[in-house]
């Protein structure tokens, strides 16, 4: 983490899940960030999220949280289905936006939000939390020095086996359900991450379960100068959710990739070097750093997940899902 600043930004959440107690959990390991306030659909939700992190406002009306003058950015932890109208609320209200992944439903609702921050000037990012990990850095460092050569192949996976529920938000497809948004973006943008460019090839296909969402999928990414993508996820299928990058010279090894508390690199097949992260938080803390340092500086984006990435990974989502044939029924 950097070093502590004078100026620290107040972090507003909307939405009181899952994931938004984590972000909150993690801000006091960040040096720029303060918890400040947290709306939520019910006023006891919004107060008992306050009390526990020690904030200072609660809201039963997201509009009225952006009128806060003291609120600086917004963390958007609801279902994404509704990040489009909570991100477009905010920039119109002139608050900074750090958003859950993944950023929207589709590639036009992306594009729209991406428009109206670029207008406004203000920040605005996907919070693909695992990019920002120090071994997932230090990934990147490795591949970047050429120590396992030039990259030809990476593997990644995320899947759980979750109860049979069919009114759960992740098999319900009138809330956006299915393993390709949920568990998918992971692998996909991990892809992204290693190649930085728009595949040339897209091959995939999926499990569609009873209530008519993805359950499994598989998908290969096929890259200029022969370079490969296999990736794979599941909601209703436990996978081993770890990743391999092969290069000409050796390969790393990400267990657990997805949160990323150590890497290994092989060279001729020997392990040479291990990275591994001791930290103390869970690791949302990394992107809120990032995230806060930007605005602070007035930056508009951020050159680890830019927007044009994540656009381009929308665009993989989009084409995926029509050649399932899989729509939700609002697009």
């Amino acid at each position: 983490m950097s070093q502590p600043n004078e100026r620290k930004l107040n972090w507003g959440v909307v939405g009181t899940g899952g994931i938004s107690n984590k972000f909150i959990a993690d801000l006091p390991f960040t040096s720029n960030g303060v918890a400040y306030a947290a709306s939520s659909r019910s006023m006891e939700s919004a107060e008992a999220f306050v009390q526990k992190y020690n904030m200072t406002r609660a809201y039963d009306d997201y509009d009225k949280m952006l009128e806060d003058p003291e609120l600086d950015a917004v963390y958007v932890g609801t279902p994404h289905p509704l990040h489009k109208e909570n991100v477009l609320k905010a920039l119109h209200a002139g608050k900074h936006v750090l958003c859950e992944k993944p950023f929207t439903i589709n590639a036009g609702e992306l594009e729209e939000m991406i428009a109206l921050a670029r207008e406004k000037k203000l920040f605005l990012m996907e919070g693909m939390w695992t990019r920002f990990l120090p071994p997932l850095r230090k990934v990147r460092e490795w591949i970047r020095d050429g120590r396992i050569g030039e990259v030809l192949l990476t593997k990644a996976e995320f899947g759980f086996r979750m109860p049979w529920e069919p009114e759960h938000r992740l098999l319900n497809p009138e809330l956006g359900g299915g393993a390709l948004l949920d568990t998918g973006i992971y692998p996909v943008s991990f892809a992204s991450m290693i190649f930085g460019a728009q595949p040339e090839k897209i091959v995939s296909t999926a499990h569609m379960g009873e209530t008519g969402v993805d359950e499994q999928f598989s998908i290969i990414l096929g890259y200029s100068g022969g370079r490969t993508a296999t990736l794979n996820g599941s909601i209703r299928l436990l996978l081993p959710n770890e990743a391999y990058i092969h290069g000409t010279e050796g390969y790393i090894h990400i267990p657990q990739f997805l949160f990323s508390r150590e890497a290994s690199l092989y060279v001729e097949g020997e392990e040479v070097e291990t990275f591994t992260d001791d930290r103390e938080c869970e690791g949302y803390a990394f992107e809120a750093e990032e995230a806060g340092r930007l605005i602070l500086e007035g930056k508009l984006e951020s050159d680890i997940m830019p927007l044009d990435e994540s656009l381009a990974i929308m665009r993989i989502l989009d084409e995926v899902r029509a050649q399932w044939g899989f729509k939700y029924s609002w697009e």
